[in-house]
């Protein structure tokens, strides 16, 4: 099973979605998890409750929300792999500093109490700038696999790093050899 977590970077929900598709697609079974933020805000992106019943529509199971919810993942509820699509600066800057006051976060320390992957789909407009340490800190972290990243729009953004979600199915299936899958920047 393959954990399938959702942070708040509300623009990116929908290329999100096409890769937990994506993932169902190919036989994954997907366990859902959202931040508290995403399940319970509505943004221009869309309502909170649309975004819950498309994603427990397509794993076939409800979303994990609460920190009480995740803290089992790991030592009751073993994953192959968990990945954070999209993965926000503030989740990326928590687990960084070991902070576990989400349900993203504490399902990610759970989940890597197991030595397993943790995949992340990082999209941050402070990335090349307040986030750059956090980025580095975990590449060097065992377990950790970034999907590659790219500035999404240097000139009006010039600190935003994207992942292009496109390369998650194969930074996963490297991941799960233990390989960070190249080029971690593009």
């Amino acid at each position: 099973m393959i954990g399938f977590a959702m942070c708040g970077s509300y623009c990116t929900h929908k290329y999100a979605i096409e890769q937990l598709k994506m993932l169902i697609s190919n036989g994954y079974d997907v366990l859902p998890i959202m931040s508290e933020n995403v399940y319970n805000t509505d943004t221009r992106f869309g309502k909170a409750s649309e975004l819950i019943e498309v994603v427990s529509s397509l794993c076939g199971r409800s979303v994990i929300h609460t920190v009480v919810g995740a803290e089992p993942i790991g030592p009751s509820m073993t994953l192959d792999a968990m990945i954070i699509c999209p993965c926000t600066g503030n989740t990326l800057a928590k687990m960084s500093c070991g902070i576990t006051d989400t349900a993203v976060t504490m399902a990610a320390k759970a989940h890597l109490r197991g030595n397993r992957p943790l995949i992340v789909a990082l999209a941050s407009n402070d990335a090349l700038s307040a986030n750059l340490k956090n980025i580095g800190h975990m590449l060097s972290r065992k377990f950790v696999y970034f999907v590659p990243l790219y500035q999404d729009d240097p000139q009006k953004k010039p600190h935003s790093l994207i992942a292009d979600f496109s390369l998650l199915k194969p930074t996963l299936e490297e991941a799960m050899k233990g390989k960070q899958y190249q080029k971690i920047f593009i």
